[in-house]
């Protein structure tokens, strides 16, 4: 499969800058664009110099949840006596985010190199990449990547001649949403099965084989090499709203929409430039009606409210969603929000790992309540039952699969009820004459 578009001139490419280039797969060609010159800067610094420059730069997590980076690293009590890990989140499980597949893709030694300067920074010798088991391309071309690095000497017992151990492997998922979640992946990784962890205690006290962990997403190690080579105050420069969210971001953008893709913009970018410029706008006929940003977990919201959205962290606050992984999910006006909300109701009920009884039942029910509605047996009680299950199922679970079911539902009820009240009311209003299919 081919790489989805060409730069858009109002792109930023910095992780994107060699996406579809088959020769940016190889060591010698990544060397020659300056690969591996972070890593060697960063294996001659101290630890805490390393998360003083990721703090200064302002990263933060590009999974889903925007925590500061350098912040996070630095919770790793350094010299405890103790193995440190840190383990790349490569699942992306969340439905419309297809991003950290294609750095594997194009550049898995951006992501080699990433991983082992966050493993050198928070004193860890391993790392692991754990990669969802479908991406059978991703796995090949990260283990071929892994070898050419580990026989160069790049990573292993001593890395680039530096004296110190990095080493990293990849991990083998078996396609679980839930692995995504960092305390589950951890257990996956050590053979049990993939439920969420109760926390405290958190993985930077006891993680994976009960020893200090830290979890990043693939996107958030791969731009670290960049902020090193290029400075700190070179990635803050990337901003164009709020300061408190820095650099560039990878948008996967899917569903209705003229040119579906990955894009990379800088923080604060107008949203509303970057659906109808970029993306190209809706279909022929059709217009916009609804987006989901940040990946299916987050609140939908609609176009005009998206229109109005500056494409950060706080700038989808202030609608009412949030920036998530960044997979943006569009719905068109020919589409039945009751239909894409059951939906993604099924998916989570699907996914659930039953721990939790408020996950586990609330989940089902809210499938099977909206399912009712779009076969036009619902009743308006049912909506205010949807609310009180949502309720129940926010903040009081072990992770937070239930929330991400949620979300969605309750802010497209919110915004969408008359198309809801129309299906329960025996209706067919105009806008969802043609109701996409489930």
């Amino acid at each position: 499969m081919g790489y989805p578009h060409k730069s858009h001139p109002r792109e930023t490419p910095v992780l994107s800058k060699h996406f579809g280039d088959p020769k940016a797969r190889e060591l010698e060609t990544w060397k020659s664009f300056g690969g591996y010159r972070a890593l060697q800067q960063a294996l001659a610094m101290e630890p805490t110099a390393i998360q003083d420059v990721v703090k200064a730069s302002g990263l933060r997590g590009r999974g889903g949840a925007g925590f500061p980076t350098g912040l996070k690293w630095s919770f790793m009590k350094l010299g405890d006596g103790k193995p440190h890990y840190l383990c790349c989140n490569a699942d992306e499980s969340e439905p419309g985010t297809f991003k950290d597949r294609e750095i594997m893709r194009w550049t898995p030694h951006a992501l080699i190199e990433g991983c082992a300067i966050g493993a050198h920074a928070i004193g860890a010798e391993t790392c692991f990449i754990y990669i969802r088991g479908e991406f059978s391309e991703p796995i090949a071309v990260m283990e071929r990547a892994l070898a050419e690095a580990r026989a160069a000497g790049i990573i292993g017992k001593n890395a680039m001649g530096s004296g110190k151990t990095v080493d990293v492997w990849v991990h083998k998922g078996a396609g679980a949403y839930i692995c995504g979640e960092e305390t589950a992946l951890m257990n996956s990784i050590e053979g049990k099965r993939g439920n969420p962890r109760i926390k405290p205690p958190f993985p930077a006290v006891a993680g994976l084989f009960g020893m200090p962990t830290t979890i990043n997403n693939v996107e958030t190690l791969a731009a670290v090499p960049h902020i090193l080579n290029n400075g700190a105050e070179w990635y803050k420069a990337m901003c164009t709203a709020s300061p408190k969210s820095t650099g560039s971001k990878l948008f996967s953008v899917c569903g209705n929409v003229a040119r579906p893709g990955n894009y990379e913009v800088v923080m604060g970018f107008p949203f509303k430039e970057f659906l109808y410029d970029l993306c190209g706008g809706p279909p022929p006929g059709r217009k916009f009606k609804a987006i989901i940003p940040g990946g299916s977990s987050v609140p939908v919201i609609t176009i005009e409210e998206a229109e109005q959205v500056k494409m950060d962290y706080e700038g989808f606050l202030e609608y009412g969603t949030m920036l998530g992984s960044g997979g943006v999910i569009i719905f068109d006006d020919a589409q039945s929000m009751p239909r894409q909300l059951a939906r993604l109701a099924r998916f989570y009920a699907h996914e659930s790992c039953a721990q939790c009884t408020q996950c586990r039942e609330g989940t089902a029910w809210m499938t099977k309540i909206l399912e009712r509605i779009v076969a036009g047996q619902g009743t308006f009680e049912d909506l205010d039952t949807i609310f009180e299950l949502a309720e129940n199922m926010t903040g009081k679970t072990i992770c937070v699969l239930s929330d991400s079911c949620a979300a969605p539902v309750t802010s497209g009820i919110q915004r969408f009820r008359h198309e809801f009240e129309a299906l329960i009311s025996g209706k067919r209003s105009s806008s969802v004459a043609v109701a996409g299919a489930l």
